[in-house]
């Protein structure tokens, strides 16, 4: 009779997991939508590697969507045109303080933060032939950076300019300024993303480059007018033609949602990404970095509620004045 009632019992828990669970789904949509990047960008690979994973572990239907990168991203979250976005820190800072180039004069109040993702170090790639192998050699060339409205739309041109540099960039999505380079249509490709970047890879694989970025003294100065920023470095064995470390500046990215997504949904989103590192790393070599510890590179957007849970059942601060 005991073994029966502890059977009965157990089996009535188990039922009540279940009917909870399902309950606890009610809310979640039926199909959404996280915004990446070009294609040929980290964003795209790693936006939609995500996706998949957190599909195959909740049984959700989450699409990637091609996008101009982090400053879309941000506002089409905020106007709920998106259920997910990618965002790296700068960009994110201008949104949220009303300076968004999309929604001016918006402060992205209803944007919040899910999990890090990794760094974006901006690098430069150049053709061996041109004899382009430093940013001051970019002085009067024609220089990709990316989607517009993309991180590195946004950074390098600003870059250039504060460096004294008279550098004419144009937009284009990672894997068409790729092959810009490769007609000569551009001079060199400047772009920031996790790494290995693959137009990067795909290019040296085809044709002998220089991967360079900004010298010891420039970054020194970048530093100082640009804080968002930070000392990194595109260590050597990145690429194949990289050999020793290079020297560069970053900025961390973050996963998003909106306030209004159920506090369920997101707090298994978090615990898929969060438990799942080894799977995270066959998407990209990026996701090395997304690690629960590296939240402390946030301390702009509030964290969703469902997040919050998360990470403070595993043991992780969340500051007051950044709980959503």
């Amino acid at each position: 009779m005991k073994n029966i009632l502890l059977t009965t019992t157990a089996l009535a828990i188990s039922i009540a997991s279940m009917n909870s669970l399902a309950n606890d789904r009610t809310d979640w949509p039926n199909s959404m939508t996280v915004g990446t990047a070009s294609q040929g960008g980290t964003y795209y690979i790693y936006g939609s590697g995500w996706a998949n994973l957190v599909n195959q572990k909740l049984d959700t239907r989450i699409g990637a969507e091609i996008t101009g990168g982090p400053v879309q991203n941000i506002s089409m979250v905020q106007m709920g045109e998106h259920d997910f976005g990618m965002v790296t820190m700068g960009p994110a800072v201008d949104a949220l303080e009303g300076n968004s180039e999309l929604l001016p004069d918006n402060t992205h109040a209803d944007v919040r933060a899910m999990f890090p993702m990794y760094q974006t170090a901006l690098h430069i790639v150049s053709l061996e032939n041109s004899d382009i192998e430093s940013v001051a050699d970019l002085d009067g060339k024609r220089v990709g950076v990316g989607p517009a409205g993309g991180t590195n739309d946004e950074y390098h041109p600003r870059l250039f300019e504060a460096l004294g540099y008279d550098v004419e960039t144009l937009q284009g999505g990672a894997s068409d300024q790729a092959g810009q380079l490769q007609d000569n249509l551009i001079d060199a490709f400047a772009f920031g993303a996790g790494m290995p970047i693959a137009s990067f890879s795909q290019l040296e694989a085809q044709a002998d480059v220089n991967i360079f970025s900004y010298s010891e003294e420039e970054i020194e100065q970048i530093l100082e007018e640009f804080p968002a920023l930070s000392h990194s470095v595109v260590p050597g064995g990145t690429y194949n033609s990289v050999n020793q470390d290079i020297p560069t500046v970053s900025l961390w990215n973050f996963a998003i949602t909106h306030k209004d997504m159920p506090d369920s949904l997101v707090y298994e989103i978090v615990d898929t990404i969060m438990s799942n590192h080894e799977q995270m790393l066959q998407v990209h070599g990026a996701a090395a970095e997304t690690l629960p510890k590296n939240i402390s590179y946030n301390n702009s957007i509030p964290f969703h509620s469902g997040a919050v849970k998360w990470f403070e059942e595993n043991g992780y601060d969340i500051p007051e004045d950044l709980k959503g």
